[in-house]
């Protein structure tokens, strides 16, 4: 017993490492599509959306890794939870690195049109989402639950950044017509952030639903 418990934890460590790894994969990602953004730099822009595709085989890594502590170790209570949570965390994290590659394809169907206006809110939301995500991943390392439910609470700062973004895009393009495809330029990369938030959310409440057993909607 003593061996076989040496073993799982020997093999959640490199889970824990490759997580931590993809985290650090989807930041990086996010922080150039906003860059690419900024610059209209579309060759960041093509890195971006090329680079997606280490994050997707990370990500079935992780989970074959799981699906093979689940079957070779057998874990049980908090160990089957923790593995279970893993699972879904790294779902969430490639999809996270998708709403990026999303930015950054928006990036390259703008082509040289310019910014229908200055950004403001939009690298707000994106920097809100960057740190929820690093302070969910710390939460998930130290089973932290308290940490997690407080990082869940800023989805709703990117919420209202995005009403904001939303109301005043719509205003502008219900005033000239003519600025329509630019504004829904931006409503596509805003979106995108918002989604982020949310997948944020949901790696917060696996880590509660590991550390505690209790599922449920931290933002409901």
């Amino acid at each position: 017993m003593r061996v076989q418990r040496t073993l799982y934890d020997r093999e959640f460590a490199r889970v824990r490492e490759d997580i931590l790894r993809l985290g650090g994969l989807v930041d990086q990602a996010l922080e150039r599509a906003l860059e690419s953004l900024r610059q209209r730099d579309r060759l960041l822009a093509k890195q971006v959306i090329e680079d997606d595709a280490a994050i997707n085989e990370l990500r079935f890594r992780v989970e074959e890794a799981c699906l093979a502590l689940i079957a070779t170790q057998q874990p049980a209570a908090g160990d089957l939870r923790a593995v279970v949570a893993a699972m879904n965390i790294v779902v969430d994290m490639e999809r996270m690195a998708d709403h990026a590659a999303g930015i950054a394809k928006t990036v390259i169907r703008m082509g040289d049109e310019p910014l229908l206006k200055p950004l403001i809110d939009i690298p707000k939301m994106a920097q809100a989402a960057r740190e929820m995500l690093a302070d969910c991943l710390k939460a998930f390392v130290t089973r932290d639950a308290s940490m997690a439910k407080k990082t869940a609470g800023r989805d709703t700062e990117i919420d209202d950044l995005y009403k904001a973004v939303f109301d005043e895009l719509i205003e502008i393009m219900a005033r000239n017509p003519s600025t329509v495809e630019r504004g829904t330029y931006l409503l596509w990369c805003a979106h995108n952030l918002e989604r982020i938030g949310d997948r944020v959310t949901n790696i917060a409440e696996r880590v509660v639903f590991m550390t505690t057993g209790d599922m449920k909607e931290l933002n409901p």
